[in-house]
């Protein structure tokens, strides 16, 4: 069976595309989380530490290495924010 050379233009159009697609989505995502990988099956918490190291260095994917917390770190959480429920 012949091979049809005019088909494999648009093939390596498209697999060059999608191989650029691909590499792009995954620079993008790598540089919004700093350079770290993606997070997947994030549970709850997951989430409560990434709002921690949100309140500690501004950034959800950012650690701190020091042994006491920023000024205000104490005083800046949503509980405070939250109306007390009528028991």
């Amino acid at each position: 069976m012949p091979v049809p050379w005019e088909a494999l233009l648009p093939f390596g159009l498209v697999t060059t595309m999608f191989a650029a697609a691909g590499t792009l989505l995954n620079v993008s995502k790598r540089a919004q989380n700093q350079g770290k990988p993606i997070r997947y099956h994030v549970d709850s918490w997951d989430e409560m530490m990434m709002e921690r190291d949100r309140r500690l260095t501004g950034h959800h994917r950012g650690q701190s290495t020091e042994p006491f917390a920023p000024e205000g770190f104490e005083t800046n959480s949503e509980w405070y924010t939250q109306k007390a429920a009528n028991t």
